[in-house]
């Protein structure tokens, strides 16, 4: 329902009532100028574009806010990571409207970070988690459209994984904390990841079978998907590793314990791995997780195809396997030059149905 009408006092007032019942109005000098905005608020409902006007102070702070509260049912490690982002979105971002937020303020926020030299890959993630926060904004009707999209994202970081070699792996292993290097073999020979081994029970190792089936991550929450559940078998000699790792610091809980018999935490691990990188060859980059990479190189090298390594990684696609380790299978160019090389070469040698012909004489 709306009308324009005009007051005693010769000012004309468009006034509409929006899906909700609620009324708002604004006042014109001119009875054209009413009829004009109120033709637009029409237009803006029908085609889904409406954007409620009580609504227009909030900023891209408050709503992040706001948005924080919602997203705090989710695992204490997501929600860490994301309060952690959207920190750095109000300290760019938090004082501009969320109405008014446009995609150059965005290309703008994104260019100072590059500019402060943060990371690209944490660029990157920053407008992942602020195209996240604008969709919501959109599902919630607090704005027609994101102003984040693919002209506005930075580049995703191209860089490859880095690849210890074995005699660093094993350098790493023998300078850890005598507690810790169970970690270093369950990150390099089962690829484990570092909340799954500060996680990993003595129960989710079967040492009979030489099966290790990761149920929970630190301290004691769900894996983050059904993939990761996937049992990973391991070899003899890693369960030996294991069962005298077991031997030197008895648990009955965690695999992994301090001094005190308590369980480590991932901070444990890598402060560790940070202070034994070194007598390793390591470089200052090196993290635990790079020992999962190893892993998979490991596979490859083996001769496991895509399949096989997803499956032990325990990624959710073979893209994401491929994603990050497609350089690490060999060239299949004398492979495939093989192939077709013995199918020509079997019919250049049957003399009935041989393809060298002789030319014709005109």
């Amino acid at each position: 329902m709306s009308s324009v009408k005009r007051r005693p006092d010769g000012v004309w007032r468009a006034r509409y009532r929006d899906a909700a019942g609620k009324e708002h109005a604004r006042h014109f000098k001119r009875s054209t100028d009413a009829k004009a905005w109120l033709a637009e608020v029409t237009a803006s409902i029908v085609t889904g574009t409406y954007n409620d006007p009580s609504k227009a102070r909030v900023t891209v702070g408050e709503w992040c806010d706001r948005w924080l509260e919602g997203y705090a049912v989710n695992k204490v490690s997501t929600v860490r990571q994301a309060r952690t982002h959207v920190a750095k979105i109000k300290a760019g971002l938090g004082g501009h409207r969320l109405q008014g937020l446009r995609s150059s303020d965005v290309r703008s926020w994104v260019a100072s970070l590059a500019a402060d030299d943060v990371a690209p890959s944490y660029v990157y993630a920053l407008h992942a988690r602020l195209a996240q926060i604008m969709t919501d904004a959109v599902h919630d009707g607090l704005i027609a459209r994101s102003p984040c999209s693919r002209r506005t994202s930075p580049k995703a970081a191209g860089q490859r994984a880095f690849i210890a070699t074995t005699d660093q792996v094993w350098k790493l292993h023998d300078a850890m904390p005598a507690r810790l290097r169970a970690a270093v073999l369950l990150g390099a020979f089962a690829g484990l990841r570092t909340a799954e081994v500060c996680g990993l029970r003595v129960a989710d190792v079967d040492f009979m079978r030489g099966v290790i089936a990761p149920a929970v991550q630190y301290p004691d929450q769900p894996l983050k998907t059904d993939e990761s559940k996937r049992p990973i078998p391991i070899p003899r000699e890693l369960t030996l590793e294991l069962s005298a790792h077991l031997k030197a610091h008895p648990s009955d809980s965690t695999l992994l314990t301090d001094p005190f018999g308590d369980q480590v935490g991932p901070w444990q691990i890598t402060r560790a791995v940070r202070d034994a990188r070194t007598a390793a060859d390591l470089p200052d980059e090196f993290r635990f997780h790079d020992l999962r990479h190893f892993f998979a190189s490991l596979l490859i090298s083996a001769g496991a195809d895509v399949k096989v390594v997803q499956a032990r990684l325990r990624h959710a696609s073979a893209k994401t396997t491929l994603d990050t380790y497609a350089h690490l299978w060999p060239d299949t160019e004398e492979a495939t030059r093989a192939a077709v090389a013995g199918v020509l070469a079997a019919r250049m040698a049957s003399p009935a149905d041989s393809v060298r012909t002789e030319p014709s004489r005109g």
